[in-house]
Order: C-alpha cells, then sequence, then structure tokens
C-alpha cells in the first residue's frame, strides 16, 4: 500500500528550522556589504585637511577663494584678507587628488 501525503495548514518543524537559517545567512551577508560600503563611503568623503600656505584670488559670498602653491582652486571659507595676500588656510588635499583626475596634464 503507497503512503499518502496530507497536505497541511501547520508548517513542517525541519523545512522552517532551515529556512531560518538561509534567510540569517542571507540578512548577515548583506548586512557585512552594507557595512563594508559605508565604511569606504565615510573613508572617500572624509576630509584630509593640512594647512598650507595659499594665495587669495577672490572673495565672494561663500567664502575666499584661494590658489594652493601647486596651482588648485580651492574655497578656503572665510577669511582675513584681500585678494593677492598670501594666508595659512586648511586645504583638504581628497579635493585636490579629484580634481587632478578629472583635469590630467598629460
Amino acid at each position: 500500500m503507497a503512503h499518502k501525503q496530507y497536505m497541511s495548514a501547520i508548517p513542517n518543524k525541519k523545512m522552517k528550522k532551515s529556512n531560518s537559517k538561509s534567510i540569517i545567512t542571507i540578512a548577515a551577508v548583506l548586512a557585512g556589504i552594507g557595512l563594508a560600503l559605508l565604511a569606504y563611503l565615510m573613508f572617500y568623503v572624509a576630509p584630509d585637511e593640512n594647512i598650507e600656505l595659499v594665495k587669495i584670488i577672490a572673495i565672494t559670498d561663500n567664502g575666499c577663494i584661494a590658489e594652493t602653491l601647486d596651482g588648485y582652486a580651492v574655497n578656503i571659507g572665510n577669511c582675513q584678507g584681500k585678494s593677492g595676500d598670501y594666508v595659512n588656510a586648511l586645504v583638504d588635499q581628497k579635493l585636490k587628488e579629484r580634481a587632478a583626475l578629472m583635469n590630467p596634464t598629460s
């Protein structure tokens, strides 16, 4: 005599444990990927500021625009000076790197 299987509204407990383990594994992998992307993003946008001697080239409503000694235009915020003055200011090195990548010289 053949054994009949009946459909039931009560889920099979073995299947439920296996399902929950796979869902937890998938959630852990996605959380790990998300944390890795967040860490990379935080590193990429975090400023790397150094004090540099810069020459003020313009004063605007958004702050002073200055030129670094290696030729990059940067906004240094509010400053005490006029066009042509040399001042020490915080300059984000990552902005200079990105500008170099966008405008190659050779």
